[in-house]
């Protein structure tokens, strides 16, 4: 059997990743040049010729001042999912500030393609053991699969703990399948090669090894990339050491790098991706408590 891996994208502009957070505010957001509906219909397009599908993760700030972007991505047989209203981290939000910010989101999406979205990814992998509570609330406002905690070490976000594969995550107002981005297990280390600057900075041959390593057993890995990482014109800031190496290399590389991996393996939704494995794999998930892995 063929496996489907979980493609998606996280719809968010250059100007408001957690890189930029020192260098651009966000009151100055509204006199950016938002470039991010151009990236988007270039990764449609590519993703059209490859016969590929995938998830969408929308800021509702970006699907407000580009209405038509998210009915035309679901129009094309994707999968609309949010990514929050403006890319606050959840610690910032707080809990009540996040169940705001979820049923914003929600609407928004919602009027603008006709679908609740169901599928969520927070800002900045921002579901760590500083926000235990947010599993309860994305079960609230009707997600049930959440693809925000990277099982890695990171400064910025990370549960190493948790697993590497796809999960149950049980909070008391209910339960959310995680999937997590991919990694490679590799001489004992986890190494993170699901995408974003890990998909610009690794060989490809990486990635390759990590959704081959899924494929053995015989479960779906999860791909990730923002449509700034397609504009390799974006205007540039002066960002400085690891940030600004973290932000620009190798970005005239991530299309022809994408496009490689899409004729090699086969992509879908990260639902298509879960349901292709039927209703009894998912009940033989491991089940985690939320309290336990992220308390």
């Amino acid at each position: 059997m063929t496996v489907v891996h979980a493609l998606s994208v996280d719809v968010e502009d250059w100007f408001q990743v957690l890189n930029m957070a020192h260098v651009i505010d966000r009151a100055d957001w509204e006199r950016l040049e938002l470039r991010c509906g151009d990236a988007t219909k270039r990764l449609l397009d590519l993703f059209a010729r490859r016969g590929q599908t995938a998830t969408f993760f929308f800021l509702g700030w970006i699907a407000e001042r580009l209405p038509k972007l998210p009915a035309e991505v679901a129009a094309a047989g994707h999968e609309v999912g949010s990514h929050g209203y403006d890319h606050r981290l959840l610690p910032e939000l707080g809990r009540e500030g996040f169940a705001q910010d979820l049923a914003r989101t929600s609407t928004i999406l919602r009027d603008l393609t006709g679908r609740q979205p169901t599928a969520f990814r927070a800002c900045t992998w921002s579901v760590t053991r500083r926000t235990p509570w947010a599993v309860d609330e994305l079960v609230r406002a009707g997600f049930t699969i959440d693809s925000s905690i990277q099982p890695i070490r990171h400064p910025d976000y990370g549960v190493p703990a948790a697993p590497k594969h796809a999960y149950r995550l049980l909070g008391s107002a209910g339960e959310l399948l995680e999937l997590p981005p991919l990694v490679w297990r590799v001489l004992g280390r986890t190494v993170p090669v699901g995408g974003g600057g890990w998909l610009r900075l690794f060989p490809l041959g990486f990635l390759r090894a990590g959704l081959r390593q899924k494929e053995r057993a015989g479960e779906p890995g999860c791909v990730y990339l923002h449509p700034w990482e397609v504009d390799p014109d974006q205007p540039r800031q002066a960002l400085g050491g690891l940030r600004g190496f973290r932000h620009y290399v190798n970005l005239r590389q991530t299309e022809r790098k994408l496009d490689r991996l899409l004729q090699q393996f086969r992509f879908g939704s990260l639902a298509t991706a879960i349901a292709q494995r039927g209703d009894s794999w998912r009940a033989k998930l491991p089940a985690l408590r939320a309290s336990e892995l992220l308390g």
